[in-house]
């Protein structure tokens, strides 16, 4: 609880998990599988960017599970930053950059020049694939030889329409069912954020920089591993699936 305000920040760190796993029922099998990998390549005490990081949610269960890991949470969202700062306040394992990613100055203003994982989920899709492509050579520049890039994201394989119609019809109608017994969805979520009287103004900051939502692409996941090894890592892979989303690694 943030005394000065009144706010549960908790409160609110949970609530947008709920509204995120109406989207992703398996959301936090993909976080366990990204962290068991950045233990497995870099180990426990990592040096982390948790890139696109909204409220924070890669650097929470991080920090629950490597207590001596050290986390940098770079975005552009000003209401999701205000729940992540909120949330982290007092602890000097966490650091927040407000930044913009189609920036190319971006990486000039974090306060590490490496790091030994570069984490992101659910956040990419929002970029077109030209601009993706570039920011996956800036990210090749910030991981340390050795070290890791994971990408957690829709990735869809355009080759099997019919799988992919199937997939989609049966995924919506479980979120249909959910919603009808009381999940949150996106703009439901955000209608609660614009009226609470600490968030109501980020809110308002939000929309006027991305709008309703982003008009982004999802490359297949073999896209992706081709991409991180053209921009400079040396192997990469999905490392998790499921139907519609995977988790590809890439090793510097």
């Amino acid at each position: 609880m943030d005394i000065a305000t009144g706010t549960d920040w908790r409160a609110w760190q949970e609530s947008w998990d709920r509204q995120q796993e109406w989207y992703m029922p398996d959301r936090e099998e993909r976080f366990r599988v990204m962290l068991d990998m950045v233990e497995a390549v870099v180990g426990p005490e990592p040096r982390v960017l948790d890139l696109a990081c909204g409220t924070g949610t890669i650097t929470a269960r991080l920090l629950a599970r490597f207590p001596k890991a050290t986390s940098t949470g770079v975005d552009r969202d000003p209401a999701l930053l205000t729940i992540a700062e909120g949330t982290f306040a007092g602890d000097d394992r966490v650091t927040f950059v407000t930044d913009d990613l189609k920036d190319p100055a971006w990486p000039t203003r974090l306060p590490y020049d490496s790091y030994d994982a570069v984490l992101t989920a659910t956040a990419l899709h929002w970029l077109h694939i030209e601009p993706l492509a570039a920011l996956y050579g800036q990210i090749a520049e910030l991981v340390r030889d050795g070290g890791v890039f994971m990408n957690a994201d829709h990735m869809i394989d355009e080759t099997t329409p019919r799988i992919n119609a199937a997939e989609r019809a049966q995924r919506h109608a479980r979120m249909e069912q959910a919603k009808k017994d009381g999940a949150l969805a996106w703009t439901e979520w955000w209608e609660l954020a614009a009226s609470d009287p600490v968030l109501a103004e980020p809110t308002a900051r939000r929309f006027e920089i991305y709008g309703d939502h982003a008009d982004g692409e999802t490359p297949s996941a073999e896209w992706h591993a081709r991409v991180l090894r053209e921009k400079g890592f040396g192997e990469a892979r999905p490392v998790w699936r499921s139907p519609s989303d995977a988790l590809v690694l890439a090793v510097k």
